[in-house]
This record gives structure tokens, C-alpha cells and sequence, in this order.
């Protein structure tokens, strides 16, 4: 399956103040997700941002701020973003079939939201190192399961190069830029 920046939107999953410094790599999710977000704007992919309870757990990490998609976050208390009418509404609106997935934590929210979005006919895309849980255990068993269920384990790079599809253009080298 190929990841085409025509098709795709990108969501980021509850990368938040409070719970992203207990993650096994707290650099890992917020940094992928910088990433993607900024690879989504060059190419015009759409993104979409949740915050898992905020006034519990914080607003999304101060690195991802400034990044934050027009609109966002959209604030849930279930793990699924897809169990959120208001997350529901604005992805329905976007009509694009796949999904690429970045957040934490990988084993809860960002597979809940994956096997979701699975079970609803979308293709997904997770990309493992822009993921992270507490336990790198918990990780690798989202990530598989994922798997298992249908959906792709990919990497922030691997995402970025297909969205962008050739060399040569001005695109290519912002997207250059980010990955050094």
C-alpha cells in the first residue's frame, strides 16, 4: 500500500505535557510528530490534533504548539479519537481514505484509534517512531497488533517520501531539511 499526500491526512495523537515525559523516549513522539506536521504543511496534507482530557493531563507539548493545525486540538475523553463526534465530523470532512497516525500512547489511544479507523474500511499508517508508551514493551505490542489488524508500521521518513514522491523540487528540499 502507498501513501499518496492526495489521499492521506495526518493525525497526532495526545502528545501532552504531562503524560509525554513518562514515555520511554519522551523526545520520540513530539519529535516525529514535528515532522510529520511540518511535512504535512509543505505537501497540503491535512492534520488533525487531539488532546486526551487536557485539564488532567495538559495541553499538547509546547514543541507542537506552533505547529497545531487550524481548528485544533479537538478535545476527547474516549481513548478512540473516531469515539468523538467532534473529531468524528472534521475527519469525515476532510474525505481522505488513508490515515497516518503518530501520538501516544501506542499501545491505548493511537491503536484504539487505529483499529478503529480499520474497522471503518480507512487505510492506516502508524508510524512507530513517532509513537511512544510508558514501557517499550507496551510499544512494540501496539505497533503489532496494529499489524496484525491491517494497518502498516511505517517510519516519519518513510512517510514524508512517498507524500512527496519525487526529487528535484523545491518540496524536496524543506523535506530534506527536516530529516537532517
Amino acid at each position: 500500500m502507498f501513501m499518496d499526500s492526495e489521499h492521506s491526512c495526518l493525525v497526532v495523537v495526545d502528545i501532552q505535557a504531562k503524560l509525554n515525559p513518562v514515555m520511554f523516549d519522551p523526545a520520540r513522539a513530539p519529535t516525529g510528530a514535528a515532522k510529520l506536521l511540518k511535512g504535512a504543511a509543505i505537501l497540503s496534507v491535512p492534520a488533525l490534533l487531539s488532546e486526551q482530557y487536557p485539564k488532567g493531563i495538559g495541553a499538547t507539548v509546547d514543541d507542537l504548539q506552533a505547529l497545531m493545525p487550524t481548528g485544533c486540538p479537538i478535545e476527547k475523553d474516549s481513548f478512540s479519537c473516531l469515539a468523538n463526534d467532534a473529531f468524528i465530523q472534521r475527519f469525515d470532512a476532510l474525505e481522505r481514505p488513508q490515515v497516518v497516525i503518530a501520538g501516544i500512547e501506542t499501545h491505548v489511544c493511537v491503536m484504539q484509534t487505529a483499529l478503529h479507523f480499520l474497522s471503518g474500511g480507512a487505510e492506516v499508517f502508524v508510524v512507530a517512531d513517532a509513537c511512544a508508551s510508558r514501557l517499550r514493551e507496551s510499544h512494540d505490542a501496539g505497533l503489532e497488533r496494529i499489524r496484525d489488524a491491517g494497518g502498516w508500521v511505517v517510519t516519519v521518513e518513510m512517510v514524508l517520501f512517498e507524500w512527496l514522491k519525487h526529487s528535484g523540487t523545491p518540496e524536496f528540499k524543506q523535506i530534506s531539511q527536516l530529516i537532517k
